[in-house]
């Protein structure tokens, strides 16, 4: 329905912890929250839980895998290897995963602070069986932006293949131009159209089919190209040095399969690679709930966890506070676009 309250309609405008990236929340979404909303200690509690965790993803573990990539990405190519170039595209990965879910987060938390409800925009995407199911796990506002104002207005699947694919195109290109101009984020988003209309028109059958590894497999390498792709903006040469560090990543160009400096970064980094995988997927998430479902059957056992779980989130404050006096600015990646 119309809004006829101009203070309404500017506070939704104007909302500021979905403002600038997302998670992008429709009008219906929360039509009913701006005049009728409930406030409460728990509410709270949870939404500056939220906050933090999603603080902690962007600045202990966003920054730090990005500071990785940009120091294998300026590596010289002749002193590269095909396993240091691997790891180079994996850190960017978790650097953009964190760093936009995190934002989500710390949104979604301070929506939960002033009483509203917005709705989850990343669901483990790195867990994903195909492509399709990952774009429906990462940024799912986006999608269903896409979805319910472009793809479908325009037919969406309905009118038979050739319409399909020529949606499907239009979607993609528009998603590529969404995120900016340069010519590496067009390339991007028809890099994910082709295997789009590919797993449309067979290849998703044979992955529902396929051993979860080898369709898990598939996808993680697919998003990590696409990371690539994604990446290498014009100031960083654009397609042309996206394409050589992809042919350093096959060992085309004649590096050697390892070196010593990717021995030296990689043991260096290994416990936090371990971290960045297992933060990347539900375990933590089904964890926590474990506890808290045991703690819930015991008063004592319960009141421990409680405090366990408040004094860990403090210390995850204070060591982003530390982390972000401490080190250079990294504005987060979406603030670019």
């Amino acid at each position: 329905r119309p809004q006829k309250s101009l203070v309404a309609f500017g506070t939704y405008i104007s909302m500021f912890p979905q403002l600038i990236a997302g998670p992008i929340v429709r009008y219906s979404n929360i039509e009913g929250e701006l005049d009728h909303r409930l406030h409460s200690i728990s509410k709270s509690s949870a939404g500056a839980r939220r906050f933090v965790v999603g603080l902690a993803k962007k600045v202990l573990l966003a920054d730090t895998a990005g500071a990785l990539w940009e120091e294998i990405r300026d590596v010289p190519r002749g002193e590269s290897s095909v396993a240091l170039m691997w790891l180079g595209i994996v850190m960017y990965s978790f650097q953009i995963y964190f760093d936009f879910s995190g934002y989500s987060d710390m949104a979604l938390g301070l929506g939960k602070i002033l009483g509203f409800d917005f709705p989850e925009n990343f669901n483990y995407p790195y867990i994903s069986k195909s492509i399709t199911e990952f774009w429906r796990r990462w940024h799912i506002t986006l999608s269903s932006f896409f979805k319910e104002y472009v793809y479908i207005p325009l037919g969406g699947s309905r009118r038979g293949v050739p319409r399909l694919v020529l949606n499907l195109l239009v979607v993609w290109l528009l998603t590529g131009l969404w995120h900016g101009a340069d010519e590496n984020f067009v390339f991007w988003g028809f890099y994910y159209f082709v295997l789009l209309v590919l797993e449309k028109l067979f290849l998703k059958r044979w992955l529902d089919r396929a051993p979860s590894i080898i369709s898990r497999a598939y996808t993680l390498l697919l998003v990590a190209i696409g990371w690539l792709i994604f990446s290498f903006k014009s100031e960083y040469g654009g397609l042309r040095s996206a394409f050589s560090y992809l042919l350093g990543m096959l060992g085309v160009n004649g590096l050697p399969l390892w070196n010593g400096e990717f021995i030296y970064v990689f043991l260096g980094n290994l416990s936090f690679l371990t971290v960045l995988i297992f933060a990347s997927t539900p375990m933590p998430k089904y964890l926590y709930k474990k506890i808290c479902t045991k703690a819930s059957s015991s008063n004592v056992i319960g009141n421990i966890a409680s405090l366990i779980s408040t004094v860990a989130l403090a210390v995850l404050f204070l060591l982003c506070i530390v982390y972000i006096s401490s080190s250079e600015y990294r504005p987060n990646i979406y603030f670019e676009f």
